[in-house]
Order: C-alpha cells, then structure tokens, then sequence
C-alpha cells in the first residue's frame, strides 16, 4: 500500500469522526457513556498498534519518532487518568469547569490532529522525494560505471 493510500484512509477516518462528533449533540447520556468507552477502547488499540508499530520498526524509524511516539504512550495515560479523577467528582461547579476543560481539551486535540496531518503529508511528499532521488543516484551510479 503507497503512503498516500495511508492519506487516504486517515481522511476517512477523520471524517468518520466527525461524523460521530455531530451525531453525539442530539444523544443522550446513556448512550454517548457507551460511546464515549468504545472510543477510548478503539483510541487505546490504536496507540498500542502504534507503539508496537515503533518497537517493530525501531531500527527502520527515525530516533525522535520513536521518541514521539514513547512521548504520546506517557501523555495520553496522564490524559486518561486525568479524565478519570475529574469524572470523580460530584460538585456542580467542577463538573461545569470539568464540561469547560473537556471541550478546551478537544479543541486542542483537533489542531493537534491537524498538525500532525501537516506533518503526515510532508513526510509522505518528503518520502516521494527521497525515492525519486535514490532512483537518479542508482541512475547516475550505473552510468558512471558504464
């Protein structure tokens, strides 16, 4: 599979998210709790995909995505754990600020998403370079040994 079908199906899925995300404002709250734990599920196999993705492809990855990538593991438990004291408490007031740092929170998880599809497609383009590059040294290799 070519890294821009890679595209392709991060596209999809981030339109299937929002799909969920618009859907979600008329639900009530049985029913988002029950999709609010099957994303968490799907969001944890994922990043264990990609962490074991990063062992796997240790010696194939550049250093500071494998670093990244150990970074992410650390940031999201702190997240969940987070989540999960606030979601704790029972004061109308924390859970109003709580309903407020959730939203900030999602906001900004967005714009890092988006950053991370800017940083996608230059690596994918950057990929496509460095092809087409070893293909004019192996090129120019050959005809130098000609």
């Amino acid at each position: 599979m070519a890294v821009s079908d890679d595209l392709t199906r991060l596209a999809a899925r981030a339109k299937e998210a929002e799909d969920r995300a618009a859907a979600a404002q008329g639900k009530g709250k049985a029913e988002l709790e029950q999709e609010v734990e099957t994303a968490r599920v799907s969001a944890q196999e994922q990043a264990e995909k990609l962490r074991k993705s990063a062992e796997t492809g240790r010696n194939k990855l550049s250093v500071w995505w494998h670093d990244m990538q150990r970074s992410w593991d650390e940031h999201i438990a702190k997240v969940r754990e987070d989540i999960d004291r606030r979601r704790s408490e029972h004061d109308v007031d924390r859970a109003k600020k709580r309903a407020e740092r959730a939203e900030n929170d999602a906001v900004f998880a967005i714009d890092f998403a988006y950053a991370a599809i800017e940083e996608a497609e230059y690596a994918v383009l950057d990929a496509n370079l460095a092809k087409i590059e070893a293909e004019e040294l192996a090129t120019e290799s050959v005809g130098a040994h000609s």
